[in-house]
């Protein structure tokens, strides 16, 4: 139910930006936000003040977590999770004795900013905890884990060396895939599931202004069943201008789809992928292109037309008018905050 997640995560974050204007979202449950300049504050206080007001405001309970660097925020805020009925849902890493301990108390593989493959290599040498990590010379952590090792050290240490951001970045690619309900073996199942993936993704790239210079489209059998013809494959084209209309890039989505479509096989899954992401601004014009005016407009008119009225309202002419394909969501809540017919009714 994304229209009542993404509505509910907006108020939360409006209610965090009143305690401080440096608020990062970092994703639609999750928050980073910096206090500089309140030495004199009471911020423990001022934690328990946030909880309680997005309880009563929203009804849901989040944990804060107080700390120097956002890495042992991160750690403030698991403990503050973990054992809320010690903590009040508020956890303050405040001195160096409770940070030694907080970091002796965490799995290297609980550390936000260490993967899979790190954790599993760093466990392999011994390092078991943050702690460990943390004791380990700088000169190793740079050459196995990057600059970026280092700067999680440093975060880790207390040091705030990973800096916040206010401003989310734009996505350098966009992919849109979904394993299908019933498996597909006609290229005109593909071809709709095809299409209405890559127009998702030309809405993500227009909501963030930017354009794609390439795409890439692929379609896979169901690995799972061992009676079926394994099959699997992709193609990536080039656009020939980097581009936002929803007629360019399901032309070239097509054109990539017929290149990989094998007769005979059943598909469970397929997907498009958006690359080579440039801001809108920065788009160079060609002196082949065309109709790129004409479709400007058209786009900003669509968008407009699915703000006001919905999604999906208009769809070209490849695209299932019906959406069979869509999600599974017998147990759907209802849209109470957005949706006037789906309010919350008292009797």
């Amino acid at each position: 139910n994304y229209p009542l997640y993404g509505d509910m995560s907006n108020r939360v974050m409006k209610i965090l930006e009143t305690y401080t204007p440096n608020v990062e979202i970092y994703s639609i449950d999750e928050a980073f936000l910096k206090f500089e300049g309140f030495d004199h504050f009471d911020l423990i206080e001022s934690g328990f003040r946030m909880r309680k007001q997005v309880r009563q405001w929203t009804g849901i309970p989040v944990s804060v977590g107080l700390a120097p660097s956002k890495a042992l925020a991160k750690i403030a805020n698991k403990i503050a999770k973990k054992f809320d009925q010690k903590t009040g849902g508020v956890y303050a890493i405040d001195s160096a004795e409770k940070r030694l301990k907080a970091l002796k108390w965490t799995p290297i593989e609980d550390v936000w900013g260490v993967g899979r493959q790190h954790a599993k290599r760093l466990k392999a040498m011994q390092i078991k905890t943050a702690l460990d990590f943390v004791n380990l010379p700088d000169e190793w952590v740079k050459k196995h884990m990057s600059i970026l090792g280092l700067r999680l050290k440093r975060d880790l240490e207390g040091i705030p060396s990973i800096q916040l951001e206010e401003f989310a970045p734009s996505k350098k690619s966009i992919a849109t895939t979904r394993s299908f309900k019933n498996v597909l073996n006609i290229f005109t199942s593909l071809e709709e599931r095809i299409t209405t993936f890559t127009l998702l993704g030309a809405e993500k790239l227009r909501k963030q202004k930017s354009c794609a210079t390439a795409l890439h489209v692929f379609v896979r059998s169901n690995p799972f069943n061992p009676d079926a013809v394994q099959y699997r494959n992709g193609c990536t084209l080039t656009l020939p201008h980097a581009t936002d209309s929803n007629f360019v890039l399901n032309r070239y989505a097509l054109m990539g789809l017929r290149s990989i479509f094998k007769p005979g096989i059943e598909y469970k899954k397929a997907g498009v992928i958006l690359l080579g992401i440039t801001p809108s601004s920065s788009r160079q014009i060609t002196l082949f292109e065309q109709d790129t005016a004409k479709h400007a407009v058209l786009m900003q008119t669509l968008d407009k037309i699915h703000r006001r009225y919905g999604p999906h309202r208009m769809k070209l002419a490849t695209q299932d008018l019906k959406q069979t394909w869509k999600m599974k969501r017998e147990h759907l809540s209802n849209r109470f905050t957005t949706e006037i017919n789906e309010i919350i009714r008292v009797k």
